[in-house]
This record gives structure tokens, C-alpha cells and sequence, in this order.
């Protein structure tokens, strides 16, 4: 019998015996003494009939944290339903039961970051590894995930698990797993590990061994930073000044490593933000996408004239690029993930793609790269949104997510990796800064030649999760025949694997005007997310910024029509920033 089905508490035991007596049975099962202290505050409290309490203890155990094609991801705390070592525990017996039932003694590559807690998770992995006949090597300190997702194929485990909750706020933590291919798990894995994960009764029943395992020393990383400093060639320019923030995660020492070895100058550093730090003081929301998390790398470029400003996210997996613009205020301009996405492809195009390789971007990225590929040759496919898709893309080459996710050299890192992408970019900027020439201008040049890609998306949140099926089935029940004055040409249901892609809950629209509109639940957090994208044609000689002003007037249009078509009764859901 799972947990979840012997210990759930309906909202109606609430605060009842059933409840307080999940909670103590788990205390009692926990191998952490703060958690279970925490666990103990709580139902102390309830108990008492202390009402956030009662509402607390009810969401901890509200049942176990589900594994999907995520891996785990949620906030650090004591019960079922956060993220902690009894929940840890039970994910890596469950992941080690079923590589077992393919290899009797499976060979796991652990990695970790800094946040909190993120040691003990990677330790717990290997000693319940180890304690099942299994191989469990460490990697030495916190790293870079695309370091880990080299290092399984690298050293030819069977999988891999990597700690981290890459850009989520800090009172969170997650446990992403891949294969032995080297990429994210995908279906049916993740439900066959999630069924193994539910047959663990109690965090005692699991072994776990006090030793056994392998700590790498320093040869892997090196054995990475040789393999992606090949993504540059040798003898294209290297003259230039970048700035480069890690916002406190673990990316600086490997960035700043892979930029010597490859020939540029060492970047300078925003030093505030240098050091991993698990409460990431300086910004509000870890994520080099949010308003205001680049503020002070600008701050410090405004004040030293970098060529670029380059940023990852905490496990250095996402890459983002700002690049001088004095028509703008500040002097800055912050690259869309859609524009760096094509920035990256048009380089590797000009460098040739080899014969039977293609490129790969998912259904919400602009149309741009597609365009790109007809126009120059390369094969191209679209995939579901997440890298666990598009790394998987047969013979790619290059495959890219508007969330500022790239994956440049999938030979070496099936997943997106921010370090490579950050050296791709840079000896693009090189090569152009010796031309005197600069990456909004390749910009300028793909729309002139294909047209404005104009993209823009926003977020509707909910307190409720089942308002995002209300809003879905809204949606489905009540079709928009037009949006802003353009007739919607086709629908593609993508539940039913309209558009040939795998079923996932999400529509798209195409509109006459060449708009497109996609909507989807969010795969990790409680919004509904609508993706936006306008194509205007550049007719001969018109100047460019009267393409791009009728394309972001249709995408303004757009976006106030979908914001009505995805407004909740009763103010549930306020539409906000991506």
C-alpha cells in the first residue's frame, strides 16, 4: 500500500486523530533531527488549535511529493510534502529499484549545488546506492548541472542525479535525474520510478550504507572544461571584455575557468554576487529572466564598459545576455531567450551544420529558427516544451528554449548548459566586434531576410490548482473564432496530439495574420502560461523599426485579447510577468 494511500488526510479529519497521527508517525520515521523538530512545532501547534497550523500541517501532508518528469522540486521543510531527507530517501530507493530491474548493480553519478541541504540529499543518495550493491560516485563540490549530465555519459553510469532547484526562489530544493543516455528522464520512466517510489512504507525500511561511495577529485570538471572549450574554434578572435554574474550560484569558478582555457580573458565578476550563497541576498527571484535579477551586473557595466554582460542561473544551466544599446535607457539591452536562441543558431549555420544533422527549438520559441533552417538547409523539428524533449531529438545539433536555455554541443551535454553557451556567444561577439559589427545587428540582418519575429508571453497565477482546468476548459468549451481583429485560421488541441507531438495539456492558435498564441499549465508552478508571437514582413527598403513597431502593436493587441479570454471570476488569477 503507498503512502499516499494509507496516510492522505481528507480536508475533513482535519485537524483530526487521522491527521496528528500521520504526522507523528512520520516524526518518528525521520533520520533528521531538525526536520523532525519542525514537524513536532507544528503539530504541537495544531493541536493547540492554532489555525495557520492546522492549515500548514494539512499542506505537508496533503501526500508524497510527486516525482515526475521533473524529478522532485519543491520547498525545504519536514512532511510528505516538501522537500527533506525522508523524502529524499525514499525517491533514490525507489529511482535504485528501478534501474535494478535492468541492471542488478546500477552505477550512479551524483552532483549537487549550494543551496541548503543540497549536501545532505547527495550524501543520502549514495549511501542508499551503496547500501543496495550498487556504485555511487560523488562529484567533489557544487557544481554546474550541465557538469553533471556530461559526467553520466562520461563515465558511463546509468544514471544520474543531480540536487538542485536550479532558479526557484531559496526556500526551495529539487532532485533531477537522467539517464544513461546522458538526458532528463521522460515517460514512462518517471512513472515507473514514481510506482517504485510508492512502494517504500518507511524511510527505516530503506539501507543505507555509513560508507562505500566514490569522491571524484578535480578530474572530471577538467575532463568537462576540455570538452566544451572545443565548441570554439581555435583561431577566430578572442579580443573581449565581458562582465559575468553566477547570481550566486555555482557557476562562477567554472565559467571563469572555461573562458581562460578557451583562449578570452578572464570575465570581470560582479563580486556581490560571485559566491554561492543559498538565501541569493541581492535579488528578489534567482532567475535571470525575472525584472530586476540583472540589475546590478547593469549597474556594474554602466560603470566599466563591458562588450556583454553574460548571467546563469544558480546551477548554470540557463545563459543571459545583455549587449550595449545607448538608445535605451541605462545603455542596456537584456537579449530575449528567443533572440540569443537564434543568435546561436545563425553562428553554428554560418560555421555549417554537418550533412544529416538538424536543429531543434520547443512549440512556445519563435518560428525564427525554423526559417532559418528552410532557408539554409538544416533540417528542423519542434518538440514539447523542456529539454527532456528536445535533447532528444535524433541527430541534433542544436536545440534551443526561449527560457533562455541552449543546448550547443549535445554530443557532450544533452541538456541545456550556460557555460557552453556562454563561450558561443562570446567568440560570436568577437568575431563580430573585430568587423565592427554587433549582435543586434545579425538581428537586424534575420529580419530583414525573414521577417520581424516579435514574441512576448505572460503568466496567469491561481491560489487553487483546479482553476487552472477551469481555465483550460473554458478554453476548450468556448473557442475564440478571432483575436484582435484576425480570424483564428487553426486550433490544435495539443491533448490530443494535434501538430504530431507527444499529448500534453496545452492549445494553440494560428491566426490569419500569422499570430500565434500558445496557453499551458505550468509544469512547476500553479499559472497558466500564454506565449505570444507576431511575424511582420519587411517590404524591400522600409525601414526596419516600422516592421518591428506594426508587429509589437499586434502583439499588444494579442496579449489584451488572451488576457480577457484567461481572467478567473472573482479576481483567482492576476495575469503577471513570466
Amino acid at each position: 500500500m503507498s503512502y499516499e494511500s494509507r496516510h492522505s488526510p481528507s480536508p475533513e479529519s482535519a485537524p483530526g486523530t487521522d491527521l496528528l497521527a500521520a504526522a507523528r508517525e512520520w516524526a518518528a520515521d525521520d533520520p533528521d533531527p531538525q526536520t523532525r523538530a519542525e514537524l513536532s512545532g507544528v503539530v504541537t501547534a495544531a493541536e493547540g488549535g492554532d489555525p495557520a497550523a492546522v492549515v500548514d500541517l494539512t499542506d505537508r501532508f496533503a501526500g508524497l511529493l510527486q516525482f515526475g518528469t521533473a524529478g522532485l522540486r519543491g520547498a525545504l521543510g519536514a512532511g510528505p510534502n516538501r522537500m527533506n531527507r525522508s523524502v529524499v530517501i525514499r525517491a533514490a530507493a525507489g529511482l535504485v529499484a528501478h534501474l535494478q530491474e535492468a541492471t542488478p548493480s546500477p552505477f550512479v553519478v551524483i552532483g549537487r549545488d549550494a543551496r541548503y541541504n543540497s549536501d545532505a540529499f547527495a550524501t543520502d543518495t549514495a549511501a542508499v546506492v551503496t547500501a543496495a550493491g550498487g556504485r555511487a560516485v560523488l562529484l567533489p563540490h557544487p557544481l554546474p548541472t550541465p557538469v553533471l549530465a556530461f559526467a553520466v555519459r562520461h563515465l558511463g553510469a546509468d544514471a544520474g542525479v543531480m540536487v538542485t532547484a536550479s532558479h526557484n526562489p531559496p526556500q526551495d530544493n529539487g532532485y533531477k535525474v537522467y539517464l544513461g543516455d546522458g538526458s532528463q528522464i521522460v515517460p514512462p520512466s518517471d512513472a515507473r520510478i514514481a510506482a517504485q517510489i510508492s512502494r517504500v512504507t518507511t524511510v527505516a525500511s530503506v539501507p543505507r550504507a555509513d560508507s562505500g561511495w566514490e569522491v571524484l577529485g578535480d578530474e572530471l570538471l577538467q575532463a568537462y572544461l576540455e570538452a566544451i572549450c572545443g565548441v570554439v574554434a581555435p583561431d577566430t578572435p578572442r579580443d573581449l571584455h565581458v562582465l559575468h554574474t553566477s547570481l550566486h550560484g555555482v557557476g562562477d569558478a567554472t565559467v571563469q575557468q572555461a573562458f581562460v582555457r578557451a583562449g578570452f580573458a578572464e570575465p570581470d565578476r560582479v563580486e556581490g554576487q560571485a559566491q554561492p550563497d543559498p538565501d541569493f541576498p541581492t535579488v528578489a527571484f534567482p532567475n535571470p529572466e525575472e525584472d530586476g535579477a540583472l540589475d546590478a551586473a547593469l549597474a556594474q557595466a554602466r560603470q566599466t564598459s563591458p562588450d556583454l554582460v553574460i548571467a546563469n542561473d544558480p546551477d548554470a544551466d540557463r545563459c543571459a545576455v545583455a549587449v550595449p544599446d545607448p538608445e535605451r535607457e541605462g545603455g542596456w539591452r537584456l537579449l530575449r531567450g528567443d533572440e540569443l536562441g537564434v543568435l546561436l543558431a545563425s553562428h553554428l549555420i554560418g560555421r555549417g551544420v554537418p550533412a544529416g544533422r538538424r536543429m531543434a527549438n520547443s512549440i512556445v520559441s519563435s518560428r525564427l529558427l525554423a526559417a532559418m533552417c528552410a532557408q539554409s538547409g538544416v533540417p528542423h523539428e519542434e518538440t514539447l516544451t523542456g529539454f527532456k524533449w528536445i535533447a532528444r531529438v535524433e541527430d541534433l545539433h542544436y536545440g534551443y528554449e526561449e527560457a533562455l536555455g541552449y543546448c550547443v554541443a549535445p554530443d557532450l551535454v544533452r541538456d541545456k548548459d550556460g557555460v557552453s553557451a556562454a563561450l558561443l556567444i562570446a567568440e560570436l561577439a568577437a568575431i563580430l566586434k573585430a568587423d565592427g559589427r554587433s549582435l543586434p545587428g545579425v538581428l537586424d540582418d534575420l529580419h530583414r531576410q525573414l521577417g520581424v519575429h516579435a514574441t512576448d508571453a505572460f503568466s496567469v497565477r491561481v491560489s487553487d490548482l483546479a482553476d487552472l482546468g477551469v481555465l483550460m476548459g473554458r478554453l476548450r468549451e468556448q473557442p475564440p473564432s478571432g483575436l484582435a481583429g484576425s480570424r483564428v485560421a487553426r486550433t490544435d488541441d495539443l491533448a490530443l496530439g494535434d501538430g504530431g507531438l507527444p499529448p500534453t495539456d496545452g492549445l494553440r492558435y494560428l491566426l490569419e495574420d500569422d499570430s500565434r498564441i500558445i496557453a499551458r499549465p505550468s509544469g512547476t508552478e500553479p499559472k497558466l502560461k500564454v506565449y505570444l508571437e507576431a511575424i511582420e514582413p519587411v517590404a524591400g527598403s522600409e525601414d526596419l523599426a516600422a516592421a518591428r513597431g506594426r508587429a509589437a502593436s499586434r502583439l499588444t493587441a494579442v496579449r489584451a485579447a488572451m488576457q480577457q479570454l484567461t481572467t478567473l471570476p472573482e479576481d483567482r488569477g492576476t495575469p503577471v510577468r513570466p
